[in-house]
Parts: C-alpha cells; structure tokens; sequence
C-alpha cells in the first residue's frame, strides 16, 4: 500500500497523489451485499439546506459490512479485497464453510487465501475476532464494540490501531488512537491487527475537483461573508468577526463541551490527549 504520484502536466496534477491500489484484488463487489445508498446534498427531513458545504459527489452503492462478527467457531476463506468508497479502509469478502458471504473490515497484512475464524478460541492472527478477555495485554486491535453484540463502533478508519492495556473484573482498559483510556466490558469483541490502508492520510487531493466528486463543496470562512450570512461577517476590512468562533447558526466552535452523556463518563480513565 503505497500512493502515486503524477507527472505535472497540468497544474493540479503537480501535487496530486492517489493510492496505488495494488492490494485491491477485484473492482466488481458482491451483489448481495450492496443496498442503495442517496445523498442528502446536505439537506435534512425538510428538504432545508442545513449544510451548505455538500452537494454533488458521485454516486455511490454502500457495502453492508459485519460489524458484529457474529459467525463463532465457523472458519471462512478471505475471496477478495476490495475498494470501498464509504470509507477510507479496504474491506475483504470472507466466504464461510456454510457458503454465507460477509464483508469485514480489512486489516494490515490480510491476503487473499487465509483462513479466518471468531470466537473465543480463535488464533491470535490479524482478521480474528474475539472478546476482549481472550486477548493478551499489550496486542493491537481494531473494530471494537462499545455494547455486548452491538456490532464494533471504535477504531474503524485507515490505519487506526487501539491498544490492549490491562483488565479487571469485568472490564479492560482501551487506549485509543486519540490517546484517549476508556473501560469496555470483556465480553465485547474486537479484531486483532490495526485497519488497512496506512497511506490513506498521506494523499493530496490536488484540485477543487476531486473534491467535488467526494460530495464536498468549496467552503468560505465566516468572517468573509455579510452579517446576514453568518453571525462572525461583516466589518471594515479584513476583521476578526467581533465575536467568540461560532458556526453559521450560532454554535460555538472553541471550548464548547459537546460531550453531555455524563452517564458513560464513568468508563473514561483518562481524556484524550491534547
């Protein structure tokens, strides 16, 4: 997994890098496993543009993945790994000995062939998926669960890896790649190895195109409009806003708390670091 860089030939390609994809080993996705997927172009229920910084973007299938990693004690073969355009990691087709086909999240080092597993007695290999209490202090994980068979919320993006770093009673202790430490119960499973595709923060979009085909319309500061527009415009010259940094309806944007489920404050060890 590397990127690619172009010859500058034109201007935005002076500076533009993709991925090589050479660990991508179809383009054609199962077609059972796909289901429609509509863009709001940044409007909600009401067809009002509560964003306006979307749009566009080209049209995408989404890939129903198995977050729950539910199938224990059945070994499946990985098919494929392919290109997901929901997210920035690889998923690999896994066909199980009963025939059942499942997209998982793809880990570093996943090759087409290998033979994967979950539940409690599987190996401790990348692609395996167990609970917390049978993993050993110290291995990288990744697609953690945050509620018994919830299906994994945590550590899910392009090279995102979480640490193992003890256990107590019913419950281990996380770090996350925010340096956050958080308490999940043992009972909830996770993946070993850390998210494939590392290389994804080092690309360079390379022009307001490419951009534009991932849903993302240019986006003007606040302090450049007029005061109609946003609460921060207006003033002679180039001002500051006159205000505390604010979003177009008036949320502050520094310094305000957003996290008010003070009932999981309990599970936090220690915030993230700054």
């Amino acid at each position: 997994m590397a990127v690619k860089s172009f010859r500058p030939t034109t201007p935005s390609r002076r500076y533009l890098t993709v991925s090589d994809f050479s660990e991508i080993t179809t383009d054609r996705p199962e077609k059972g496993l796909l289901a429609k997927y509509s863009s709001t172009g940044g409007r909600n229920n009401y067809g009002r543009n509560t964003n306006i910084n979307k749009g566009g973007g080209h049209k995408r299938r989404y890939r129903l993945i198995d977050f729950r990693r539910d199938k224990a004690g059945i070994k499946g073969t990985v098919t494929s790994v392919e290109y997901d355009p929901n997210r920035t990691a690889r998923i690999a087709l896994v066909t199980y000995t009963d025939g059942e086909k499942r997209y998982i999240l793809a880990p570093q080092g996943l090759f087409v062939g290998q033979v994967i597993s979950a539940g409690p007695d599987a190996e401790i290999k990348p692609g395996n998926a167990l609970p917390l209490k049978s993993i050993p202090l110290g291995e990288n994980i990744h697609n953690v669960e945050l509620k018994i068979k919830g299906g994994a919320q945590l550590v899910r993006s392009a090279g995102a890896a979480a640490q193992l770093v003890a256990k107590e009673g019913d419950y281990a202790t996380v770090k996350l790649p925010s340096g956050e430490m958080r308490k999940v119960s043992v009972e909830c499973y996770a993946s070993i190895g850390s998210v494939s595709n590392p290389d994804h923060q080092n690309r360079v979009i390379g022009k307001a195109g490419r951009s534009r085909w991932l849903n993302r319309r240019p986006h003007n500061r606040g302090v450049t409009k007029n005061p109609v527009d946003h609460p921060m415009g207006g003033g002679e010259g180039k001002s500051k806003g006159g205000r505390h940094p604010c979003s177009r309806t008036g949320l502050l944007a520094k310094g305000l708390k957003t996290r008010t489920n003070k009932r999981t404050q309990k599970f936090i060890v220690r915030k993230r670091t700054k």
